[in-house]
């Protein structure tokens, strides 16, 4: 058997400017962090991204894209990053907005070679504008066409050496179907385990669609950022109402 797991450099030897990446990270908690630091570090450019959102401008795809290594976005809102917003009103950065349960069916049909799906979702919005609508049973529907990439940048809990991946509660997200759309799946992981110690029910996206996994030598399941800071004003909170308590 031959094993998946590869250095970093390795990792990301096979993404290069002008590719159509898919980020599973969500707003950033679940990115492949490190995988970023070596895109930013080799100076991968003009990206394509889909992602669920915009991130931050300190996580995940938000890093790439305050770095203006993004030209376009597919993504389901940037409400959490304002430096994508920016972007978009100078018109460095081309943004399509997707309801999140289309974007997902969209990438999942993808991944499953279909020619796309049918949705009432985005009728009489601007979601509408360029699509071809269909009748069926006297109900109007939109044709969603389907997401494809060149690259699906993940992150898992663990993973064996044959490439098999397990995700944490919500950490599976949209990590789990982006890994079926894409030609070359990346993954990022917390711990690496011997091949038979997942299980049948632990494996969430099985070795065969997984090309390469790269073990995170850094902080493992580390708090993203976002998290740092609500619980950091949480705490300056806290001691503001005690140091005025004991007055």
């Amino acid at each position: 058997m031959k094993s998946k797991i590869v250095t970093r450099e390795e990792a990301v030897a096979g993404i290069h400017d002008g590719q159509v990446i898919m980020f599973g990270d969500w707003h950033g908690e679940f990115s492949a962090e490190e995988l970023i630091t070596e895109m930013l570090k080799k100076g991968v450019k003009d990206i394509d991204a889909i992602a669920v959102s915009g991130g931050m401008p300190d996580q995940g795809l938000g890093r790439l894209i305050h770095e203006h290594r993004v030209r376009s976005l597919i993504t389901t809102h940037i409400g959490l990053n304002p430096e994508a917003r920016d972007q978009m009103f100078a018109g460095e950065l081309d943004i399509e907005f997707v309801p999140q349960g289309t974007f997902a069916e969209r990438i999942r049909c993808g991944g499953a070679g279909l020619g796309g799906c049918l949705t009432p979702t985005g009728l009489g919005t601007d979601v509408e504008k360029g699509k071809q609508k269909l009748t069926i049973n006297g109900k109007e529907y939109l044709l969603e066409l389907p997401l494809h990439a060149d690259v699906a940048l993940i992150k898992a809990t663990k993973a064996d050496r044959a490439g098999n991946l397990n995700f944490r509660l919500i950490s599976r997200a949209t990590n789990s179907y982006m890994a079926l759309a894409a030609d070359l799946v990346i993954a990022e992981v917390e711990e690496l385990v011997e091949v038979g110690e997942l299980g049948p029910d632990d494996i969430d996206v099985p070795a065969p669609i997984v090309d390469m996994v790269y073990v995170r030598t850094g902080e493992k399941k580390p708090f993203c950022p976002m998290w740092q800071r609500a619980k950091a004003k949480a705490e300056a909170k806290a001691r503001e109402a005690a140091e005025g308590g004991s007055k």
